[in-house]
């Protein structure tokens, strides 16, 4: 088949295989614009994914346990007001049962948040939200006890109401009045065993860590029988001072006169004693923006609902010196001392930068293209655009001169090209494509000049 095609046709053929390798192919328009409406539409639907992901609310699992249940549903209000008001911070609660075990489920990793005693658990990841309360170290012994002091506690056995919670304050006690030597003994009470411990007089006194809100104090007044002169005996922790200076959970407190009754009072002066934290704590690896949002949005939270949980007075700022007990979450800081970052101050940077970057990521890569001698074909398209030119031209030529004018445009075209990639690796492709072109050029005039020779003989 290639045999009985003309020389002309053949150089026609030679020529447009290498255009279409050598030269750009120009795409119809419908092609370009449906591309480019395609790729509006990934970009479009990239951001859009982008914004649905920044946009949807991250969910925090938060452990939560008291022995009478306060602490789930105070939790259990702030997570619903969460969720109604479209926050992009939720909150899963999980009853862990008391304190202690929602300190064990955190350290365990079961949780991000939990709401902890700053005395209970391994609390090495935890850092600090926000305060949620303070617990109030009580010695309470029967009404018209004898025991008014702690030395007077001497052979007698003391009942720690909720037992290993609170074993933390024992051992404090025990270290700061040697309490072993006065062979006094502390046993564990179930808060439901409490006040049939001390009606049975199994117990002389009891140890609670209790809130001073109405619903706490009410049932440490149900614990004892009160008569209309006598009420429970508050014994104090004169030495609360020195066991808060060991920088410890603990910080030395005074009960208000009349915090168990009004009239008379009870007790009836301020009777000092210790005082431990109760925090919202999240795990210090957890993002800083998502836990200022967090502590913003719970502090939001309180001042809209207070009214219908008085627990949530309680919250606060936790503390936030460097050397507190439990360090502040970072998150957590920066919204309480007023530094938290804007959109902007996050991102202000890359977004300024990245074009930058870019821009200079670009003259790199274009610099090293050129070093590693990458080039395009658009230094051969004059010349083949010369060479497709010419078979016309050949078959029009009427006198053996204008072939030999032909012949010698076609010498030099081939030596201009060849000079001009002389030397380079790249060229060789092209200076073939062009010296197969110039064969069939040469068949071409070739096959002309036989002709115009033939027409001269017959004339």
């Amino acid at each position: 088949m290639w045999h009985d095609r003309s020389p002309d046709r053949r150089v026609k053929d030679s020529l447009r295989r290498v255009t279409m390798k050598s030269l750009k192919v120009e795409l119809p328009f419908w092609v370009r614009a449906v591309l480019l409406v395609g790729v509006l539409c990934i970009v479009a639907g990239a951001g859009l994914v982008a914004y649905r992901y920044y946009e949807k609310p991250v969910t925090l699992t938060v452990a939560v346990g008291s022995l009478d249940g306060e602490a789930r549903q105070t939790a259990s209000l702030i997570a619903g007001r969460l969720a109604t008001t479209d926050s992009p911070v939720r909150l899963k609660v999980e009853n862990s049962g008391n304190v202690l075990d929602a300190a064990k489920a955190f350290a365990a990793g079961k949780a991000d948040l939990a709401v902890v005693r700053a005395d209970v658990g391994d609390l090495s990841q935890a850092r600090t939200v926000t305060m949620t309360t303070h617990g109030v170290v009580m010695i309470v012994a029967p009404p018209g006890s004898s025991i008014t002091s702690i030395a007077k506690l001497r052979d007698h056995t003391v009942g720690v109401v909720g037992g290993e919670i609170n074993h933390g304050v024992v051992e404090a006690l025990k270290k700061e009045y040697d309490l072993g030597r006065s062979n006094v003994t502390f046993k564990d009470i179930m808060p439901s065993d409490a006040r049939r411990a001390v009606q049975a007089k199994e117990v002389a006194a009891l140890l609670l860590v209790v809130p001073l809100t109405d619903r706490y104090l009410s049932l440490v007044r149900g614990l004892f029988k009160e008569s209309a002169t006598a009420g429970p005996v508050l014994i104090p922790i004169d030495s609360a001072g020195a066991i808060a200076d060991t920088k410890g959970p603990y910080e030395s407190f005074d009960i208000p006169k009349g915090t168990l009754r009004g009239a008379p009072p009870v007790p009836d002066n301020d009777v000092t004693t210790l005082r431990v934290t109760y925090y919202l704590v999240a795990n210090r690896h957890l993002n800083a923006d998502v836990i200022a949002d967090l502590a913003r949005r719970i502090m939001g939270v309180r001042r809209d609902l207070v009214g219908e949980d008085p627990q949530l007075a309680g919250i606060a700022a936790p503390e936030l010196d460097a050397d507190a007990y439990i360090s502040a979450h970072p998150g957590a800081a920066a919204f309480f001392n007023g530094t938290q970052q804007s959109f902007m101050d996050r991102y202000g940077n890359a977004i300024y930068l990245t074009p930058m970057a870019l821009g200079a990521l670009a003259s790199i890569f274009a610099a090293a293209w050129r070093f590693l001698g990458v080039r395009s074909n658009e230094a051969a398209h004059p010349t083949l655009d010369a060479f497709c030119a010419l078979p016309g031209r050949i078959r029009s030529v009427t006198d053996e001169s204008e072939l030999n004018a032909i012949e010698n445009e076609v010498d030099s075209l081939l030596r201009t090209q060849l000079a001009r990639t002389a030397g380079q690796e790249e060229g060789a492709a092209e200076a073939q494509a062009l010296i197969a072109a110039a064969q069939r050029l040469d068949n071409l005039i070739h096959h002309r000049r036989v002709m115009l020779a033939g027409r001269a003989g017959v004339g």
